[in-house]
């Protein structure tokens, strides 16, 4: 074999997304064709020659390097360490599926749009890298979310892209004949056909599902060309496809799940055709089938805004649903019931979060708050019993390390930590070095990653005012906008107006002052998408646009168009503190802080999400403290202030205080501080192995769950 033919199957499995030497290599190879195919290793090996390939492989001296890379993934594919060992042995006959409208692999496969998707995705890595079976369930969204650009009065406008999904790594599912095998879901007034692709993450399996078929209408072809568009009627068909297409795929497939693992309401509908599946195979009941299905099933809902809850209709339900129902062999009242929070209320909607409460075994939400916040939210749902009492627990999120450390903080710790230290990253021990490193060997790795940081900002920025206004004057300036000696403040993730990404612009006299400082000034990056169809969040882009284009902060307010995983990668590697302003309490958990803390950021938090749990006075900075005002504008004002106390006061001071040698000791001590105190616990290893613990195999029969809900009978 040679090393062409080894970097086209390294290309195919997505474990290089977290290698650095398998990503250095495609670069090195070819730094702007990298570039300009989004760091796709499959479309870079389709538009390089061979000629070409080999050529610069034998220049740079990569074939030992390539060889070296494969017969890893090959070791780590066949004989790598599992941590689930022997108890497990069930889910290996029958793996977990893990179903999410979204996951969040890498910036190359667009079928993500935010913390939903990054959080899917880092869980399958992480089983993949623990040696738990999983296969993740999604659908192939050949428009992806959106492309993002402001235009020139800040608004932001969105343009569509078409995958071309010869450049993916996936491999089409096909039948007897060579053709794509191709399934079916039946409705009231059509059948909606779709097809399987399947993609490699390490040793873990992603299923995706399209309906851009022949046998399709125009609109039904269309169905899931773009993630979170469209009316309900869109959305409950594209609800259908993932929840009981996905369990149709794994039935094609010959696979039976031992749990049903689902990340959000959207996918609940695979409760529904799991029921119906053991009804026809063991010949029982809907009571009796939908408490099996409920007692291999696990629940995790993310959102406390009521809005992110979907609801439909009782015409949309029977019209979509009612051939299922019939096989069920209920009545319509009966089926509505099964997503009420009241059941004999004829005019509540079915909602897919009410349909996973009610049914699975184990429900949760993702921090220590959000599981109160979720208690409170749907207590109704348990009327005999106390809000204590309601059968919903948490586990926290974490993060996939090594998608999002840094080159130079990787390198850090391999040399403070030992060899195999990210197998040992979820014990406490394991972080006990950081706290007597040398200070300078810390700060060299955290000052370089900010270089690279700052020399993407601003060829990003570059490129945005080239687009706008051509030679304009702000051109002159791009260059010199961030000085990489400036406390440097980061926001970017989704945006929408429960974030109050502006709570820091609050009062423009106070942040001129900040920005302005002789002596002592910030700076800010600021980054993310606002929904189409969210206006509100719309304005909220374009005041920072604005504002960085006002004279006072023309040289220290930054805003980065289309925030992606990419986009995301460079900010949380070089910023100084991470920002995260939530009107408590409606942030579920908020992960990006997370990834924030093994690049050596310190974050800067309102005490909400996993902040509320993992703040412990010395490892950050704490914006209020944790109280709820009545009235959000007094909370956003009690908010804006203690923000600007606390950068005034704890974060400015502690940042600008250095020694002779030009070390910030005590900033260096709160940073070590962090690591120790937050890196054992907030990663997603350890997220899976408590998955694994109190979920997957207490669903196979393997110990108690500590909670149990009652399941749900008509």
């Amino acid at each position: 074999m040679n090393f062409t033919t080894e970097l086209r199957d390294i290309a195919r499995n997505l474990w290089w997304t977290w290698q650095p030497d398998v990503i250095s290599i495609f670069r090195d190879i070819d730094p702007v064709l990298w570039r300009q195919v989004n760091h796709n290793p499959v479309a870079f090996l389709s538009e390089i020659s061979p000629e070409t390939l080999e050529q610069r492989a034998l220049e740079l001296a990569s074939e030992s390097r390539i060889s070296y890379i494969f017969y890893r993934l090959r070791e780590y594919l066949e004989h790598g360490k599992s941590w689930v060992g022997i108890a497990s042995s069930p889910l290996h006959a029958n793996p977990v599926a893990y179903f999410s409208a979204e996951f969040g692999l890498h910036e190359s496969i667009p079928i993500y749009s935010g913390g939903l998707g990054i959080l899917a995705g880092d869980h399958l890595k992480s089983a993949s890298d623990l040696g738990v079976p999983l296969i993740g369930i999604g659908l192939l969204y050949a428009q992806g979310y959106f492309n993002q650009y402001l235009n020139s009065s800040g608004w932001q406008e969105e343009s569509y892209f078409e995958t071309k999904i010869a450049h993916l790594p996936l491999e089409c599912v096909l039948d007897a004949t060579g053709k794509p095998r191709i399934l079916f879901i039946e409705t009231r007034s059509n059948r909606i056909a779709f097809r399987m692709w399947l993609a490699h993450v390490g040793r873990a399996r992603l299923l995706l599902l399209d309906s851009d078929v022949q046998e399709n209408s125009s609109y039904d072809r269309a169905l899931v060309a773009r993630l979170y568009g469209g009316d309900a009627n869109v959305r409950i068909r594209q609800e259908m496809l993932l929840g009981i297409g996905g369990m149709r795929a794994l039935s094609a497939l010959g696979i039976k799940p031992s749990v049903l693992h689902l990340n959000e309401g959207h996918s609940t509908f695979a409760i529904l055709e799991m029921a119906r599946q053991e009804m026809v195979i063991d010949e029982i009941d809907f009571n009796e089938a939908l408490y099996r299905v409920g007692h291999r099933t696990v629940f995790t809902t993310h959102t406390p805004v009521e809005a992110g809850h979907d609801r439909f209709d009782s015409a949309l339900i029977e019209q979509m649903l009612g051939p299922m129902r019939e096989a069920f062999r209920i009545s319509p009242h009966e089926f509505m019931a099964l997503g009420r929070i009241n059941p004999d209320n004829e005019n509540e909607h079915f909602c897919m979060t009410v349909l996973g409460l009610k049914t699975a075994q184990r429900s949760n939400g993702v921090s220590a708050l959000h599981e109160k916040v979720t208690r409170r939210m749907w207590h109704a749902l348990w009327k005999n019993r106390s809000e204590n009492e309601v059968p919903i627990g948490h586990i926290t999120n974490g993060v996939h390390v090594a998608s999002w450390l840094s080159p130079p903080m990787h390198q850090f710790y391999d040399r403070c930590l030992g060899p195999e230290w990210e197998s040992r990253m979820s014990l406490p021990e394991t972080w006990t070095p950081i706290g007597s490193i040398n200070d300078s060997e810390l700060w060299e790795a955290i000052q370089i990653a900010k270089a690279r940081m700052i020399s993407y900002v601003h060829r990003q920025v570059y490129a945005q005012e080239t687009r706008k206004d051509g030679a304009s004057e702000l051109l002159d300036i791009t260059m010199k906008r961030l000085d990489p000696e400036i406390l440097t403040v980061g926001f970017a993730r989704r945006f929408t107006t429960y974030k109050r990404a502006d709570l820091i612009l609050y009062d423009d006299r106070m942040l001129e002052r900040l920005i302005t400082d002789a002596n002592r000034p910030i700076q800010l990056i600021f980054s993310g998408k606002a929904h189409p169809k969210d206006d509100p969040a719309k304005k909220l882009i374009q005041r920072i646009y604005h504002m960085s284009r006002d004279s006072r902060f023309l040289c220290r307010i930054v805003f980065i168009e289309d925030y992606n995983i990419n986009v995301a990668r460079h900010l949380l590697q070089g910023i100084d503190l991470w920002l995260n302003t939530p009107r408590r309490p409606s942030e579920a958990s908020g992960s990006s802080g997370m990834k924030a803390v093994f690049n050596g950021t310190l974050n800067c938090s309102v005490l909400d999400g996993w902040w509320a749990e993992a703040y412990n006075g010395h490892n950050g900075f704490a914006i209020g403290g944790g109280g709820q005002h009545s009235n959000p504008v007094v909370q956003d004002k009690r908010d804006a202030e203690d923000l600007y106390r606390v950068l005034e006061e704890e974060v400015i001071p502690l940042y600008y205080n250095r020694d002779a040698s030009g070390i910030p000791r005590g900033w260096l001590t709160r940073i070590k501080g962090a690591i120790q105190s937050l890196a054992w616990r907030f990663n997603a290893d350890r997220m899976v192995m408590e998955y694994a613990q109190k979920c997957y195999l207490p669903c196979v029969g393997f110990g108690q769950f500590p909670q149990e809900n009652h399941v749900y009978r008509v």
